[in-house]
């Protein structure tokens, strides 16, 4: 049996999850309430409690990236957008509990019902690719491009690691949503409509997707910088570029590097390196297989016995596919920790505390999205649905 080794602490990794919010950010604000201490011996026996007493009411949707405690009581795991689809296939749950992020709760909100109630056990889980791109920001970089003369032209495609606002904006400038896994789909279609994409808000992805499956150089590609006068862009460049990314990222998936990839294949011989195509251009150019996260799970599953894995992506996922698979030698891509921090608030006193308030008939940290602004996504996700098939 093949036994996980653990990469190793950093000092960041060690921080108490959970502690302080930007009121500014996506995420929003601190969840209200006393919270459960995290040593309580009863949490488990608590929350089966609450979840018996809602039943068929509540329907509870853990992101892959969730803590083992908060999984053990999903209804259903997978990636924000499947996630956000059983959700809308739900219709007879009154509560939708999403153990995920916020932006993964608005999409909730905006597929289900407006009798449902989607409920984010904390506030404060938010996702730092999706803060960076603010909704002025973006609305700031199409008055660039409207002055360079490209916007006529120019598609605006953005991630589902996205606020509502932006996937609003999407949908109202024509463009479309896309994950990991349609991407290149979505390239293909806004190709079709214009001469360029702007790519939100993840960088690495619009890059990888553009150079390893549209064939295009990485000269196609400028990258927008919001904190930059102009982007950091001049308009002549902007006229030329093909594929305008966004200055965003990752923070789990930019860790990893290409010294990474090279230390990995030193300590394991023959070893398979899978990586998520939010990694910089350098580490998938390197790696031996690319995918979303769903693509890296079915690999797992399909490969053989006695294979070698390092796997780039968020440390509870690895750790899991390891012990699901203990007929191969499952390793994290880097020697350190790597957590989501905002996705590892979600743990379980903030379950509990969820669940024991919807038993008690108080709906606490719902997410509504305005309906102009849920409308113009519903746009932008309808468009995804319609994406041509390959």
């Amino acid at each position: 049996m093949s036994v996980f080794s653990e990469p190793a602490a950093t000092p960041s990794a060690l921080l108490l999850l959970g502690r302080g919010a930007d009121p500014t950010a996506e995420r929003g604000v601190e969840c209200p309430g006393d919270l459960p201490p995290a040593a309580d011996p009863s949490l488990i026996e608590r929350a089966r409690a609450a979840r018996a007493a809602l039943g068929e009411r509540a329907f509870i949707l853990g992101h892959h990236y969730q803590r083992d405690e908060v999984i053990d009581f999903a209804d259903v795991t997978g990636d924000s957008f499947k996630l956000a689809r059983e959700a809308a296939a739900r219709p007879e749950a009154e509560y939708i509990v999403f153990c995920g992020v916020h932006f993964m709760a608005e999409s909730a909100d905006i597929l289900t019902a407006a009798s449902q109630k989607v409920v984010l056990p904390d506030l404060a889980a938010g996702c730092s690719m999706a803060d960076m791109a603010a909704i002025a920001q973006v609305e700031d970089a199409w008055d660039a491009l409207t002055d360079a003369g490209v916007a006529d032209g120019t598609v605006p495609v953005t991630y589902m690691n996205s606020s509502a606002a932006i996937k609003a904006f999407t949908g109202e400038h024509g463009g479309t949503v896309c994950t990991s896994s349609n991407a290149e789909r979505a390239l293909r279609w806004a190709f079709g409509k214009g001469e360029r994409v702007l790519f939100l808000p993840d960088q690495h992805l619009g890059r990888n997707t553009a150079v390893l499956q549209l064939g295009m150089s990485l000269d196609d590609c400028v990258v927008y910088n919001p904190h930059k006068p102009g982007g950091g862009v001049t308009a002549d460049e902007l006229r030329r570029a093909r594929m305008i990314l966004w200055r965003g990222h990752c923070s789990v998936h930019g860790r990893f590097t290409r010294t990474c990839v090279d230390q990995v294949r030193e300590r394991v011989p023959g070893v398979n390196v899978l990586v998520h195509p939010e990694c910089a251009h350098e580490v998938v150019t390197a790696a031996d297989l690319v995918g979303s996260t769903e693509f890296i799970i079915k690999t797992l599953e399909s490969a053989p016995s006695g294979s070698a894995w390092a796997i780039g992506t968020e440390l509870n996922l690895v750790r899991r596919l390891a012990r699901t698979h203990p007929d191969k030698h499952v390793t994290f891509l880097d020697s350190t920790v790597c957590y989501c921090s905002t996705m590892n608030r979600i743990d379980l006193p903030h379950l509990v505390a969820s669940l024991e308030s919807l038993a008690a008939g108080t709906v606490a940290n719902q997410i509504t999205v305005p309906e102009r602004v849920a409308h113009w996504s519903r746009v932008a996700l309808q468009q995804m649905l319609d994406l041509p098939a390959n």
